[in-house]
This record gives C-alpha cells, structure tokens and sequence, in this order.
C-alpha cells in the first residue's frame, strides 16, 4: 500500500504532456477555424475566439480589437473565398496560458500563393480557450531565378563600399558568392540581369548600377526606407 502515493504520483506526472497535446490539438482546430472565418468575413466567428481586450496585429502591422474583428462582414455575393492552410504548427501549453505559432498559406499551390507567419497567445478561463494576442508577418518568397552567362557574372565580381561596410562578390564555378565584411559568403542570385539577391531574401536584392560605357558602377541594397549605396571601389 506504501507504493499507491508514488504510482498515483507517476500517473499524474504522466498525463501532463497529454493534456498538454490535447490542448494543442483542440489550439490547432480553432486556429484554422477563426483563419477560415477571416476567409469568409465571419467577424462574429471570430469573435467568439477572442478575448474582449485582445491585443492583435495583422499582417500590414495595423493594430485591430476584438470589436473590430466581431465587426466584419461577409464580401459582395460572388466573390471568390480563399482558401487557407494552417501548416508549421508548434505550441507549448503553460497552465492556463499557451503560446502557438504556426504559417497559414493562402491559395497554396496556386500562382498567388502566400504565407503568414504568426505568434498567438491564448488563455483558458473556464472550459473556454480565447485568443488574447496576435502578430502576423507576411513571408517574403523569393522571386523566381534565373540564369546569367558567365561573362556577366564576372562584371559584378569586386569590392563595394558604404560607410563602414564592405561587400565582395566572387565568381565561383557556375555562382556568384557575396560576404560582407569578410564573413561568410552566400551564393547570390539573378532575378533578372543586374538584379541579384541572396536566397531566403528575395525582397531585399541589390540592383546594380552601370556608368555610361556599361560597366557596373555600384549598386543599390534595396531596404525600403534604410537602403544602402554602394560604390565600387576594385
């Protein structure tokens, strides 16, 4: 009988990763169904996931509350509903608290496919789980490649500068590798002639510049706001 208190003890431990799971399970199914209600302009389906004084941010960075969200509506009769995906899904249960993350994929497989990646909170009051916060990033895909001659590969091959910054681009074999101030190189890619960029990101290129007879003067690391000139220097 002395053995009861630790198998009892044993079990209790035991069963935590699987309310944990199941949890997470039943996380998963009320992600993809409030992403399909966003699909459908549910707004009081979605409601009904979140907290009254949930903090949510969409993919643009525009703040939206629980009001807001409730408050959507349905599109003119005819129009096309998207459909989307939750995929990447990872989440860890705390208590009352769990925290996901997951990419919800737009359209997948079709040309105007598009990810979101998101980080969510939700909290458990009762039997009831809700959403209290939320962020989406859209993910950048990368344009598609293509394939440069050798000769011009080599016109891009040298030394540019800004500031305290230093790229070299060396053309190795059948690739062109860039490194930044001596670190480590990454192949870089063509989206179109004098258009490169690094893979993972294609929303980030370098559009080189050429001078009046054609050669490559510099180039521009397209950043938005925070872009950077560079000039040749070897």
């Amino acid at each position: 009988m002395r053995f009861l208190p630790f198998i009892a003890l044993l079990v209790s431990i035991s069963s935590v990763p699987a309310f944990g799971q199941d949890s997470c399970s039943f996380l998963h199914q009320q992600t993809q169904a409030f992403s399909d209600a966003g699909q459908r302009g549910d707004g009081a389906a979605m409601g009904k996931l979140l907290d009254l004084n949930a903090i949510f941010f969409n993919e643009t960075g525009d703040r939206a509350t629980r009001a807001d969200m409730a408050g959507v509506t349905p599109p003119p009769a005819g129009t096309p509903v998207h459909t989307i995906t939750t995929t990447d899904w990872d989440c860890h249960v705390y208590g009352d608290v769990a925290v996901t993350s997951f990419i919800d994929v737009l359209d997948p497989g079709s040309p105007t496919e598009t990810k979101f990646r998101s980080v969510e909170t939700w909290r458990k009051a009762g039997s009831d789980w809700k959403m209290i916060g939320s962020e989406t990033l859209t993910l950048a895909q990368d344009p598609d490649a293509v394939v440069l001659e050798p000769k011009t590969l080599d016109e891009y091959a040298g030394s540019y500068v800004a500031a305290n910054m230093k790229f070299t681009f060396v053309h190795k074999g059948a690739e062109l590798v860039a490194s930044l101030n001596g670190g480590a190189e990454s192949a870089q890619k063509a989206q179109s002639r004098d258009i490169l960029f690094t893979p993972g990101h294609g929303s980030t290129p370098k559009v080189f510049q050429r001078g009046d007879d054609g050669k490559i003067t510099g180039f521009i690391y397209l950043r938005g706001k925070s872009s950077i000139v560079f000039k040749r220097v070897v």
